[in-house]
């Protein structure tokens, strides 16, 4: 089966103001890069499907109180702050629902069977979004709100979270601390922004033991990040046995991005792929949806997602 690509042009509405590194820039240098290497056309492209039940959905994950509020502040013109790196324009929360929608266009596609995986270019990212705040550059939390959605209207129960992010997905981490159902795994590196993400947080009640954090310092690169994947994370599947998996792929681990000291290199990005793919062929048939998340050097960021797909589509 093909691999899916889910993106469309309400994302480049997301306007974050000069100089953002976050900004729509990124998504046209990865299709510019996709359709100049050939690859654009091995991929089955989709938009987002438009959804009536955006608002149920957003709400299992996020507070009603939080996300009415998000859409209260969206300004007729300019950028008001939800904090201190996170720019809300008139269509940004526009491009977050349809965000939103793009995760589940692309899990109703895998679930379907009309794509084996499927890869979400799209913005603004998610997985610094708590269940009651934006943070991070993120508005709502794509990855978590994809999560539930899958538990809610699939029979699935066990999923898995790959978050390769250099910056640890703390709205994520805790949007499902107490919840065994979902795994949450990281790689980021630590000490460093937003300050979540020791290995001593592993969950709490009966979701101790779903939260696997695996923290490197500066300077790591693509053998410690790979061996974070073979030594924990793949023992842990053994027993937790998902049966989706969801990505935050977030690619400024790159060695040349400009906002973290980690070293991956673009092959690096294929092999963690790579052994996600193998988890979701032991565990669930294939099935997996990776979202974009960081990633702010234009070039590094559309050669890294070039391999990442590349890994994706690998046989």
């Amino acid at each position: 089966m093909p691999t899916g690509l889910i993106t469309d042009p309400v994302y480049l509405r997301h306007q974050t103001g000069y100089g953002h590194p976050e900004t729509p820039q990124r998504l046209v240098a990865i299709h510019d890069h996709l359709r100049r290497t050939g690859l654009w056309a091995d991929l089955t492209v989709a938009p987002p499907t438009p959804r009536t039940d955006l608002a149920e959905v957003i709400t299992a994950i996020h507070t009603p109180a939080y996300y009415h509020q998000l859409k209260s502040r969206v300004p007729k013109s300019g950028l008001v702050h939800l904090d201190a790196d996170t720019p809300c324009s008139p269509e940004s929360v526009v491009a977050a629902e349809m965000a939103i929608s793009g995760v589940m266009t692309a899990i109703d596609g895998v679930m379907s069977g009309r794509w084996q995986n499927a890869f979400c270019a799209l913005r603004p990212p998610g997985h610094h979004a708590d269940a009651d705040r934006a943070m991070g550059f993120c508005l709502l939390n794509n990855v978590a709100v994809g999560a539930r959605y899958l538990q809610t209207q699939y029979p699935i129960s066990r999923i898995l979270i790959v978050d390769w992010d250099v910056h640890h997905g703390n709205g994520t981490q805790h949007i499902f601390y107490n919840d065994p159902t979902v795994f949450y795994f990281s790689t980021h590196q630590y000490p460093f922004y937003p300050g979540t993400g020791a290995a001593s947080e592993r969950g709490t009640g009966t979701g101790e033991g779903t939260t696997l954090n695996c923290p490197l310092p500066a300077g790591a690169g693509d053998r410690e990040m790979l061996r974070s994947f073979e030594s924990a994370l793949m023992p842990a599947m053994s027993q937790f046995r998902p049966e989706f998996i969801l990505i935050s792929a977030g690619f400024d681990a790159h060695r040349d991005d400009p906002l973290a000291q980690i070293a991956v290199t673009e092959a690096g990005f294929e092999q963690m792929t790579q052994i996600t793919r193998s988890l979701a062929a032991t565990y669930c048939g294939g099935r997996i949806v990776s979202c974009l998340e960081g990633g702010y050097h234009l070039g590094a960021l559309a050669r890294s997602v070039e391999r990442h797909l590349r890994g994706l589509l690998a046989a």
